[in-house]
């Protein structure tokens, strides 16, 4: 009779063993898979969301180490501990280790940046994560659809929440105004659903469709309970969410460190009341024009339009005294004037060109 029992629990451990590695061997074909389509445009610093990976068996990932880590983590926001959660944090803390690592080094300069907008609307620290699974903190990210910045606003969103779109800048782009809207938005869905989960799937997919996602779960508010009614993207980026929450607190214990990035921490905000160029503030700061350039990224022509009246905000590093002369002179310009005038004239005659083009060919197909 012993020798039975001992030959089904050595039977049991066998077909177990089994099933796990071919668990594993079907996980790691499908991560192949995806990478193999997917693997440059991750490596150009895209969002971490990673939509392909097929789902494994809950059973394989009840892993109390990353339940009990996620559990610690937690704060306002569930983070959940499951098997589509867990797939995420084995991606990031092994084929993803260098993305992290170059995330890590560039948190140290946009987190407060983030923490600082978040906390003055009451919204929870940990939504600044989601600039990870958006734009892997790329302020000059764009999707396909053609959403942009950390937060990846859509022009409709971005305007609806105060965002300034125009000629010279595109505040998508910039990490302080992005944020302030992004953290308006993030209230404003929160308070419809009552849920961060949900209010987190919708800054994904719109509420809108959160809300028909509940109504075909059978109106139970939650997100797990909805997840089969929404978009794929939207099922996978809460889970990609909690993970990045798991892999930004605990990368050391997978041994990633963080990657010293070019960008500067310690800056200064400089309040500027007229049009200047950042070509002749980088020269007269001596400063390499692509920092400069990356400190202020909603620029689109590298000229600041600023005025009496709507003064624009230029972020500089730390100069040193000898620089402040020329500086103060580059901010305060007559030629530059000229400069935009040019840019601004250029814009105009190309768009009247395009329209003259459009008439003639119209005349053409009438005629």
């Amino acid at each position: 009779m012993i020798n039975k029992i001992i030959a089904i629990v050595l039977l049991v451990a066998v077909t177990s063993t089994y099933s796990i590695a071919r668990v594993q061997k079907l996980t790691s074909d499908s991560i192949k898979t995806s990478e193999k389509t997917q693997s440059q445009k991750y490596l150009k610093g895209e969002p971490l969301l990673f939509s392909k990976v097929s789902p494994v068996p809950l059973a394989f990932y009840q892993n109390k180490i990353y339940k009990r880590r996620l559990d610690s983590l937690q704060k306002t926001i569930p983070l959940t501990c499951n098997q589509y959660v867990q797939r995420y944090i084995d991606l990031y803390t092994s084929k993803r280790k260098e993305q992290v690592g170059k995330i890590l080094g560039l948190s140290k300069y946009y987190f407060p940046i983030l923490e600082k907008a978040l906390k003055e609307a009451g919204i929870p620290e940990e939504i600044k994560f989601i600039t990870i699974v958006e734009s892997a903190l790329n302020p000059n990210a764009v999707s396909y659809a053609g959403a942009k910045g950390l937060w990846q606003f859509m022009s409709a969103t971005a305007k609806g929440y105060g965002l300034q779109m125009d000629h010279y800048v595109d505040e998508r782009k910039d990490p302080v105004q992005a944020s302030y809207a992004a953290a308006s938005y993030f209230k404003d869905v929160y308070n419809q659903f009552g849920d961060w989960l949900l209010a987190i799937a919708a800054y994904n997919c719109g509420a809108s469709i959160v809300s028909k996602a509940i109504e075909k779960s059978g109106g139970v508010a939650d997100f797990w309970r909805i997840r089969p009614y929404l978009p794929k993207q939207t099922q996978n980026y809460v889970p990609a969410f909690i993970a990045t929450n798991y892999v930004m607190n605990y990368y050391k214990k997978h041994n990633i460190l963080p990657a010293a990035v070019w960008i500067n921490t310690a800056t200064d905000v400089i309040e500027v009341n007229r049009v200047v160029s950042l070509v002749s503030i980088a020269k007269a700061a001596n400063l390499d024009l692509g920092l400069l350039s990356a400190l202020n990224p909603s620029y689109k022509k590298q000229i600041i339009n600023g005025s009496q009246v709507r003064p624009k905000q230029l972020v500089m590093p730390l100069l040193s005294r000898q620089v402040y002369g020329p500086v103060y002179d580059a901010l305060n310009p007559q030629e530059v004037y000229k400069e935009a005038y040019y840019v601004e004239k250029k814009a105009i005659g190309s768009l009247k060109s395009k329209l003259y083009r459009r008439q003639h060919l119209l005349k053409r197909k009438i005629g």
